[in-house]
Formats: C-alpha cells, sequence, structure tokens
C-alpha cells in the first residue's frame, strides 16, 4: 500500500464532517482535490471505507476503523514535529484545554502571552457547557478545563483566576425599576434559560430554588450568545454573567436591573485531575499561570470592578 499522510488526513476529515464539502472547508481544499484524495485512498482497498445512503455520505464500520488507525499515525507524525522542535531547543506540543461557553470572555487574554512566547505549541480548545467539559477532564482527553463551578465527584487540583459576576439584564426598551424587584415583580418576568447542563443554568436554578421563586414564562437556549441576542431582541430577561455583556452594557443595548441578592459571585477557576502527570508544555503553561495571572487580570479585566 502507498497511500499518504495527506490522504489519511483528508479522510479523517471527510469521517469527521461526514461530508465532503464541509470537509474541503476544514481543509482549504477544493471538493474536486478532497475527491480526488479519497478516491485514491480507496483504491488500495478491497473494503469500502465511505458510502451513498441516497445523498448522504456514510463511513462504514471499516472506515471509520481505518480513520482511528490513520488518527493514531497522524497523532505520532505531530509528535515527532513536536519532539524536532524540542531538540532545537524550542518547547513544542500540544496544549489541550476544555472551557465552558461563557470562559471564551476569559481564557484567550490567559492564553495570549503564552502562545506568543512558545511559538511552536499548537492549542486545542473545546469550548462547550459545563457537563462535556467536566467530561472530558474525567476521560483524559484535556490538560486543564476551565469553571466557575467545581464537580464534587472528581479529586482535583486549581487555580483560582478571577471573579465571576452575574446579573439579571433586560435590553434598553424595559422600564427601569427605581428599586431593587421583589419576588412578586420577578415572578412576572420572561426569563430566558440557558440548557440544562450549563454552569449559568445551575446558578440560576440555585438562585430561584434558595428563595422559593416561580416564574411564569420561559425560553432555553443552547448558548450564552443565543441568550444575549435573545435578551437585545426583547424576548425576556436573563441572569448573565457580566463578562460577556460588557460591550452591549457600554453601548447602552443591554442593561442591569437589580435584584436583592444579585449579583451571584463565583470564581473563574482553572482545574485538572489530581496527581496528573503534566507533559512539558503543561508544565510550562501552569507556571505562566501562577507568574502572570494578576498582571493579566489587572490589564484587561479591571474594568469589572465597576458593576
Amino acid at each position: 500500500m502507498k497511500y499518504t499522510l495527506h490522504q489519511l488526513q483528508v479522510f479523517l476529515q471527510v469521517k469527521e464532517t461526514q461530508s465532503i464539502t464541509k470537509a474541503a472547508e476544514e481543509l482549504h481544499l477544493t471538493q474536486p482535490a478532497v475527491s480526488i484524495q479519497l478516491k485514491n485512498l480507496q483504491d488500495q482497498f478491497e473494503v469500502l471505507l465511505t458510502e451513498l445512503v441516497g445523498r448522504k455520505l456514510i463511513v462504514t464500520d471499516f472506515g471509520k476503523e481505518i480513520a482511528n488507525a490513520a488518527k493514531k499515525i497522524l497523532d505520532e507524525v505531530q509528535a515527532i514535529n513536536h519532539k524536532t522542535m524540542a531538540y532545537k531547543g524550542h518547547l513544542a506540543g500540544t496544549l489541550k484545554i476544555s472551557i465552558v461557553s461563557t470562559g471564551k470572555y476569559v481564557m484567550p487574554y490567559f492564553l495570549s502571552g503564552f502562545l506568543h512566547r512558545y511559538k511552536a505549541i499548537d492549542l486545542v480548545m473545546d469550548v462547550t457547557n459545563k457537563a462535556m467539559v467536566i467530561k472530558s477532564l474525567e476521560d483524559h482527553e484535556v490538560d486543564f478545563s476551565l469553571v466557575s463551578i467545581l464537580p464534587d465527584h472528581l479529586a482535583l487540583d486549581k487555580i483560582d483566576l478571577m471573579q465571576n459576576k452575574l446579573f439579571l439584564v433586560s435590553n434598553s426598551s424595559m422600564n427601569s425599576p427605581r428599586k431593587a424587584l421583589n419576588k412578586i415583580e420577578f415572578e412576572k418576568l420572561p426569563l430566558i434559560y440557558r440548557e440544562a447542563g450549563s454552569g449559568t443554568r445551575q446558578v440560576m436554578e440555585k438562585f430561584l430554588r434558595k428563595r422559593n421563586w416561580k416564574i411564569t414564562k420561559k425560553m432555553e437556549l443552547t448558548s450564552n450568545e443565543a441568550v444575549k441576542q435573545a435578551v437585545l431582541a426583547g424576548l425576556g430577561c436573563s441572569i448573565m454573567p457580566l463578562i460577556g455583556i460588557r460591550t452591549e452594557l457600554n453601548a447602552g443595548k443591554l442593561k442591569i436591573i437589580p435584584v436583592s441578592g444579585l449579583p451571584i459571585e463565583s470564581t473563574w477557576q482553572l482545574i485538572w485531575k489530581k496527581n496528573k502527570k503534566f507533559s512539558p508544555v503543561a508544565e510550562a503553561f501552569l507556571a505562566y499561570i501562577r507568574s502572570e495571572k494578576n498582571r493579566i487580570i489587572e490589564e484587561e479585566f479591571q474594568w469589572s470592578d465597576n458593576y
């Protein structure tokens, strides 16, 4: 067999996207180029890697096994490249982090200086909800995770990064109350929720349960951005992290509604499994965070003290 690394890379992308068109977009290739590479790889096997069912591309069971093998091969090639860089005196490798969706407003600032310092390091950062973040940590798929609510079933080590504040917000057209909303006023609000498994949703529900407040209407959306757009459109109010709405507050498009007990305050935390054996890259990142976090917070997030 004479398959190439490029053919394996193309096939792996086709398997992951289940689409030649999407694979071409991800690889910055034309669709015909992807189709040719896929055909050249298929010609080396007597068993089908993929098949068309109607207009849908399906990867066969055999194709899935080849894709798994291809991933291992490509990972080993990447490891060779990293080791080559290391022998040249450059720290190289892959840093893998999973973060909750609102963490996308936080984590890039703690990564920027590190990645500029070590240009041979690759970053893989998965942005998802809290449930999936914890699963990736539990399954040893990542080096670190960023959360604001710690799971209680894992033995973890952590570094506290910065404060996380959550406020009730509405769009600018809502009449601003002169004083904090009471129970009856709050319960009349159409409240927009994040999906189950979201840390923001857990915080919101805990706040409501503690006060025995019942809402009369709700909408459930699957990302902080979707919630923010719904609030901007006047579909309701929501309890949201301050870190994700700074631009809209400054522009007067969103406003904070005073409520007794708000803001809810928690802490963004970088976590990892206790006794984890770190790669040189992960060790370097941890050292960077410990030495630079106070400077980063002062330079990038001091504005949050005004709320």
